[in-house]
């Protein structure tokens, strides 16, 4: 009876997909409705899946839908190209514009290697304390997601031009989490 109602829901995710593809094509007036509307479709399926197959399965196969949904909409816009073509040449994207400073580099740097690591701990620390659900799950969960987001810091922090605004960001993010893990741990 699930799988009915998985085929049933079937156009809600495609829907979404389609209206995700079409705004990230390129920049238009109506991308920030297309985006709204695309991930609006995705929630009101795995809403709807929750009472008709239960909360277990629904949101799972809506998610597992959602996803192949997504995949064949990518799958159809690949463009084969012959190899042994030459290529127009491209220009490499052009380094920022300042000029270089010793004492920048160094901040970055430790933007990238500690803030960025203490951040992404307090992240994982986060989960593993303050989210719902078995003490085991949010343990591995948090553990696995602190390399992801270190990593993701690390790379924002190095190629963003703005210090300020990441040091800020990175600040600001290790300052919450740790926060609320430290609070949700002492209550």
């Amino acid at each position: 009876m699930s799988a009915l109602w998985v085929l049933a829901l079937t156009p809600l995710p495609l829907a979404g997909a389609t209206l995700l593809k079409r705004a990230w094509t390129g920049p238009s007036p109506h991308r920030p409705w297309l985006i709204l509307g695309g991930w609006g479709l995705l929630a009101l399926a795995i809403a709807a899946s929750v009472p008709l197959m239960g909360p277990a399965r629904g949101p799972s196969a809506m998610l597992a839908v959602g996803s192949m949904a997504a995949l064949a909409l990518v799958a159809a816009g690949v463009e084969r190209r012959d190899a042994r073509k030459k290529a127009a040449r491209e220009l490499a994207p052009e380094p920022s514009d300042r000029r270089r400073v010793v004492w920048r580099g160094w901040l970055r740097g430790f933007m990238a290697g500690p803030l960025a690591g203490v951040a992404a701990l307090g992240c994982g620390l986060a989960v593993a304390i303050c989210a719902p659900g078995q003490i085991q799950s949010r343990m591995v969960i948090g553990g696995l997601i602190v390399p992801f987001l270190w990593a993701g810091g690390m790379a924002w922090t190095l190629s963003d031009d703005k210090i300020p605004r990441a040091f800020a960001v990175l600040a600001s993010v290790a300052t919450l989490t740790l926060g609320a893990a430290f609070l949700k741990g002492a209550l």
